[in-house]
């Protein structure tokens, strides 16, 4: 039987186990850098599957590791996340979240389902393949620094350095049974803006001797679009955006400093950090020439995310043997973010993306970080299978 048939059983007769745990994960999820239980249920799962790991990395991680045979002649990484998000579940479904206010609305209950079954399928089948696989379940993706960047710092891609690493993510773009990917640039970097304009403030039928911090931050937001629509870099895929501002003054109350939040976003690393000192520049300017003062704070948040070419088409290879040609398919780049991309900085890496939505019904169409995002969970046997496929042949 072809290896591919063989772990395509596998996934299938493990199917309700697989369902089973990604609902404990659902009904029970846990925010960035908090999942203990998370981290229990997957280390009790490891140990009840026999498979030596880790936990405790970075706090609530754990790395597993299956050697196969020769294991010393290369290492392949294998990554998931854990953590949830900070949204109400409206799904009426039994397997709700328990726990108020925090979602699995990204699907990180599905990434930790596929590579405890991609860990199953592996250690089933250690004796078709030859190397060490490196399982990487991690904390914190959604709340800098980061968890992945954490990890690295605590020497998850060392000793030995694998020769490269594959990661999945959810999509519900594409049905269940369809998977999708890009070599090259990927997805964008991700910065945080936090400004404060601090000016003088009054009464509001007074405006003498005053500098409304509100007028210099409409100047300001009005300025980051042109400095977005002038760029030399116009090739670049770029977003500058502010998405909060807070001035709590009154009808008859200038305040004196207005709050900003923002999000700054690339697609490319050299630009990313001209454009950093380029918004320094622009703030201090208008607020010198309206008389006012700034504190900004740029926080550097994840690179963006590079496939590596000569993986990525092993990869889709991979992928078309194991689904189908028609099951494959090409993305665009996306300006959201990963940081994933703190894994592929150090070795050549791959992020692809496992189709969710239901081809059949309106199930598992509804965006991510919604508060109905659900899954159709025939795409966890793709989700285990697929990468254990991957890992080996890659």
């Amino acid at each position: 039987m072809e290896l591919s048939e063989i772990i395509k059983e596998k996934a299938k007769g493990m199917h309700h186990q697989l369902i089973e745990w990604r609902r404990y994960l659902h009904a029970n999820p846990e925010l960035s850098f908090e999942e203990y239980n998370t981290m229990a249920f997957i280390s009790s799962t490891l140990d009840n599957l026999g498979i030596n790991h880790i936990s405790g990395v970075a706090g609530t991680g754990v790395v597993a590791t299956i050697k196969g045979l020769n294991p010393e002649s290369r290492t392949v990484a294998l990554r998931s996340d854990h953590d949830a998000l900070p949204i109400k579940e409206l799904n009426e479904v039994d397997y709700a979240s328990v726990n108020a206010g925090v979602m699995h609305a990204c699907g990180h209950d599905v990434h930790t389902t596929s590579l405890l079954g991609a860990a199953y399928i592996l250690d089933q089948t250690k004796d078709l393949w030859h190397g060490t696989m490196r399982l990487i379940f991690q904390p914190g993706e959604e709340r800098l620094p980061g968890g992945a960047s954490i990890m690295v710092k605590e020497g998850v891609l060392e000793s030995p350095i694998p020769n490269h690493i594959i990661g999945q993510h959810v999509f519900p773009d594409l049905p269940a049974g369809h998977v999708g990917m890009r070599s090259g640039m990927y997805m964008a970097s991700a910065d945080e803006i936090y400004l404060t304009i601090i000016g003088k403030g009054g009464h509001a039928a007074l405006p003498e001797g005053q500098c409304n911090p509100l007028l210099v931050a409409s100047e300001i937001i009005l300025a980051f679009e042109t400095l977005i629509e002038n760029r030399e870099e116009q090739e670049v895929k770029t977003v500058l955006g502010i998405g909060f501002i807070e001035g709590k003054g009154a009808t008859n109350v200038i305040p004196n400093s207005v709050k900003m939040m923002g999000t700054f976003r690339s697609l490319d690393e050299d630009w990313r950090f001209k454009a950093h000192d380029l918004i320094r520049t622009l703030v201090e300017e208008i607020c010198d020439k309206r008389g006012a003062t700034a504190d900004l704070d740029i926080r550097v948040g994840y690179p963006s995310v590079y496939n590596n070419p000569e993986l990525t088409d092993r990869i889709r290879s991979a992928a078309i043997e194991y689904l189908g040609e028609e099951k494959v398919h090409l993305l665009p780049e996306r300006m959201t973010a990963e940081d994933f991309s703190f894994y592929a900085q150090k070795i050549p890496g791959c992020f692809y993306r496992l189709g969710t939505a239901s081809p059949n019904s309106d199930h598992g169409h509804s965006g991510l970080h919604t508060p109905y995002f659900d899954v159709d969970e025939s795409a966890l046997e793709i989700g285990a299978g697929l990468i254990a496929y991957g890992a080996i042949k890659c």
